[in-house]
């Protein structure tokens, strides 16, 4: 009975990581591919199709922006959905449930948002690019994850568990980051119906509507008015999957609507949305005159240094006080080392990033600065991680080697 019940809560847990971990390869390939492309001959075309206006709807009723703004706005609308389904899942039945599980991975993550923007603050006192604080706060949890199935297949299961439920985290960070921070002159008017449509799905949910439509339906009304009032729409995605039922049990949560949308919209924000966005996002021309001067500027050393170095200091470094400490303990067969790769990991900015410099920097020569540097600090991390977990195989190797 205890193994059926611990199957109905991993088997979710299992899937959205397989499917984030395959996809980072994906975002990888997206991401140099818009990188060639924009600084290839078809550079044109590419700023061309992205900047391409699109209108859906009529008259009053329509809305009209270009294909990036929908990209950015309405698809990651999406993604920020599953995120708020994951979040939701693992607070309910998960590995958020307790105190004594979050706390590590809770505090880490934090930890490894305060101090990258501390860092980022210093470099750019007094500059007009301090907007920019919240870039190195982020951590691309596809492309963290994707890098440890690749480059530590024998790691222990609560390495894997410790960052993913980090990277948790720290997207809901972001996302309270994105909607207090990054927002223009706020429409309260707009604000209040979308407050009054998320009460809504609260008691939608609270009176047992089992209706999937409804849910939809109230949750592309909320985006329009969070889209309308000026806080980012992608906000709504996560309000709508908090409000989502979820079920009374465990026994029940498989036949739940978060459950069956969680299943459905996981591989399509995955495997085409984060993709989309990435190939949409990620096309930095590189320009070789001024590179040294643009890497040195006070936003790339904040950028770079932020996601590199703070992250590490901030998720590392927190994590080793708690345990030393005994507020919080290592998760189950999990080393130093091991926590500290996953922090390096923890670096990996990329697509989490790119968004919210995007959302910083209305300046195009600074935003393509920045995402020059998320790039690099992201390759810095990604590589470096990949070292760390390389010496921890070798390590482990050498020692089963020993004692046999």
């Amino acid at each position: 009975m205890k193994d059926k019940i611990k199957t109905k809560i991993l088997s979710p847990f299992l899937y959205f990581l397989k499917s984030e971990s395959s996809s980072g390869i994906i975002l990888l390939i997206c991401a140099i591919a818009a990188i060639m492309i924009a600084n290839s001959s078809f550079s044109g075309g590419y700023e061309h199709i992205f900047h391409t206006n699109i209108t859906i709807g009529y008259g009053v009723f329509s809305l009209s922006m270009s294909v990036l703004h929908w990209i950015n706005d309405g698809l990651m609308a999406i993604f920020f959905l599953v995120v708020g389904m994951e979040i939701k899942r693992e607070v309910v039945f998960g590995e958020l449930k307790s105190f004594k599980r979050t706390i590590l991975p809770i505090s880490a993550a934090i930890g490894g948002m305060i101090v990258p923007a501390i860092i980022y603050a210093l470099f750019n006192y007094k500059e007009p690019t301090i907007t920019g604080w919240g870039i190195p706060m982020a951590t691309d949890i596809a492309f963290a994850l994707g890098m440890l199935s690749l480059v530590a297949k024998n790691a222990p299961k609560g390495i894997v568990i410790f960052l993913t439920a980090l990277a948790i985290v720290d997207d809901l960070g972001a996302i309270i980051v994105i909607a207090i921070f990054y927002n223009s002159q706020i429409s309260w008017i707009a604000l209040l119906l979308g407050l009054i449509v998320f009460a809504t799905l609260i008691l939608a949910n609270k009176f047992k509507i089992k209706y999937t439509s409804i849910y939809i339906i109230l949750g592309i009304i909320l985006w329009i008015c969070l889209l309308k009032s000026g806080i980012h729409a992608t906000i709504a995605g996560v309000l709508l999957g908090m409000s989502l039922p979820i079920g009374e049990n465990i026994h029940k949560f498989k036949t739940s609507i978060l459950y069956k949308l969680e299943h459905i919209l996981t591989p399509w924000s995955s495997f085409l949305i984060m993709p989309i966005f990435a190939f949409a996002n990620a096309g930095i021309i590189i320009n070789t005159d001024n590179f040294s001067g643009s890497l040195f500027s006070p936003a790339s050393l904040g950028i770079i240094f932020g996601l590199f170095v703070g992250k590490q200091i901030g998720i590392f470094g927190t994590s080793f006080i708690l345990i030393k400490l005994k507020i919080a303990k290592f998760p189950s067969n999990v080393t130093k080392r091991h926590l500290y790769g996953a922090s390096v990991f923890g670096g990996i900015g990329f697509t989490m990033s790119i968004f919210v410099s995007s959302l910083s920097f209305a300046d195009a020569n600074i935003l393509s600065e920045a995402k020059m540097c998320i790039m690099i600090a992201s390759i810095l991390a990604a590589t470096y991680g990949t070292i760390v977990f390389k010496f921890i195989n070798f390590k482990n190797e050498k020692l089963n080697y020993k004692q046999s």
